[in-house]
C-alpha cells in the first residue's frame, strides 16, 4: 500500500460541534487553547466580562454545563454580558463558547475532576436516563455526521492490507480487542497490541510495511503512546486508520482516514458506545463484502463448536 504524502488525510468533521473555531488567520483553535485564549484577552474585557472569564478559568468543568443565564448569575452580572464575553473572544454566541469549554474539560480534566463535574451537573437519581440518554445521543450524532466517503475509504483499505495491525490503549483497548475478535473470523492476518509498556508496542511494530494497515483507537484522553505509535506507522509507510473523537485528536495528524464517533464525557467513566457501534458497523460491512468466505468459515466453526459443546443447548 502505498501513500501518497502530498494529500490531506480523509477526515470527517462534525459541523455542528462549534469546536475548533476559525481564527482571523484561518487556523483553528485547538484543544486546550480556550484558557490561553481567554487570558490573552483579558486585558481588553470590561469588568463584568473578566469576572466572567475569572469563573471559567478557574471552575470551567462547571461552566461547560451552565446557561448563559447560569453563568451570569453565578458572577453577578446580566445574560447579556455573558454573550457580548462570547464574540469578544470571536465565538459566534454562547453556545460555540460553551462547545469549546466542554471540549476543554473532556480532554483536559483528570479522572478526579472528572467525576466532581459529574456529580456537579447531574442529581444520583438521574444517573441512568443521564447515562444512557447521552449514549444514544453519542450514537445518534456519529451516524449524522459520519463521513460515508471515508468509512468506505477505511474499509476498502483494511481489504486489501496485507497484514491489519490493531492497537488501542487503556479503556480503548476494549475497543481493539472487539475489532480483533471478529476480524480473526474474517482474515488470516490480524494482529492485534498489547502493549505492556516502554518500547513494547514498536517491537510489535518493527515488520509494518507499506502493504500493512495499522488501526489506531483512542479517545480522551490520548495517551502517548498510542500517538506514538501511529506516527511510527505512517512514518513505515503502512496506511493508517484512526477511530477517534475529532479531527483535532492527535491521531488525525498521522492517519490516511479518520473516523469520529462521539465520545462525550459522562462522568469519569469513557462513553464508548458510539465508538463500539462504528466498529461493529465496519466489522458487518467487512462481512457482506467476503460474504461466501465469511459464510465457509462460520460453518466450519458452527460444526467445531457443536462437536466440543462449546455453547449450551
Amino acid at each position: 500500500m502505498h501513500r501518497d504524502s502530498s494529500r490531506r488525510p480523509v477526515t470527517d468533521v462534525p459541523p455542528e460541534d462549534g469546536i475548533g473555531r476559525e481564527s482571523e488567520t484561518g487556523e483553528k483553535t485547538q484543544q486546550g487553547d480556550l484558557i490561553a485564549l481567554i487570558e490573552e484577552a483579558m486585558p481588553r474585557l470590561s469588568k463584568g466580562q473578566k469576572q466572567i472569564a475569572r469563573f471559567i478559568v478557574n471552575h470551567y468543568e462547571k461552566a461547560a454545563y451552565m446557561t448563559a443565564s447560569a453563568l451570569g448569575a453565578e458572577v453577578g452580572v446580566s445574560e447579556s454580558t455573558v454573550v457580548r464575553f462570547s464574540t469578544e473572544l470571536g465565538f459566534s454566541g454562547y453556545p460555540e463558547l460553551q462547545a469549546q469549554i466542554r471540549e476543554t474539560v473532556r480532554v483536559s480534566l483528570t479522572s478526579v475532576q472528572r467525576i466532581h463535574a459529574a456529580n456537579h451537573r447531574m442529581e444520583e437519581k438521574e444517573v441512568l436516563d443521564r447515562i444512557l440518554m447521552q449514549d444514544a445521543e453519542n450514537v445518534r450524532s456519529t451516524l449524522e455526521h459520519i463521513d460515508r466517503e471515508a468509512f468506505e475509504r477505511a474499509v476498502d483499505m483494511i481489504l486489501g492490507a496485507k497484514n491489519i495491525y490493531i492497537l488501542g490503549m487503556r479503556s480503548s483497548a476494549v475497543l481493539a480487542q472487539f475489532m480483533s475478535y471478529y476480524f480473526e473470523l474474517l482474515f488470516d492476518n490480524v494482529r492485534l497490541i498489547h502493549p505492556a509498556g516502554g518500547s513494547e508496542i514498536f517491537e510489535h511494530l518493527m515488520k509494518v510495511r507499506e502493504d500493512d494497515v495499522f488501526v489506531a483507537i483512542s479517545f480522551p484522553r490520548y495517551t502517548t503512546g498510542i500517538v506514538n505509535a501511529t506516527e511510527y506507522a505512517s512514518k513505515r509507510g503502512a496506511g493508517v486508520v484512526a477511530i477517534t473523537d475529532s479531527v483535532t485528536s492527535p491521531l488525525a495528524a498521522h492517519a490516511d482516514v479518520t473516523l469520529i464517533a462521539r465520545s462525550d464525557m459522562a462522568s469519569f467513566v469513557d462513553s464508548l458506545v458510539a465508538p463500539l457501534s462504528l466498529i461493529n458497523a465496519i466489522v458487518a460491512y467487512i462481512g457482506r463484502k467476503k460474504q461466501a468466505e465469511v459464510t465457509e468459515t462460520l460453518d466450519r466453526l458452527e460444526q467445531v463448536w457443536k462437536e466440543y459443546h462449546v455453547y449450551t443447548k
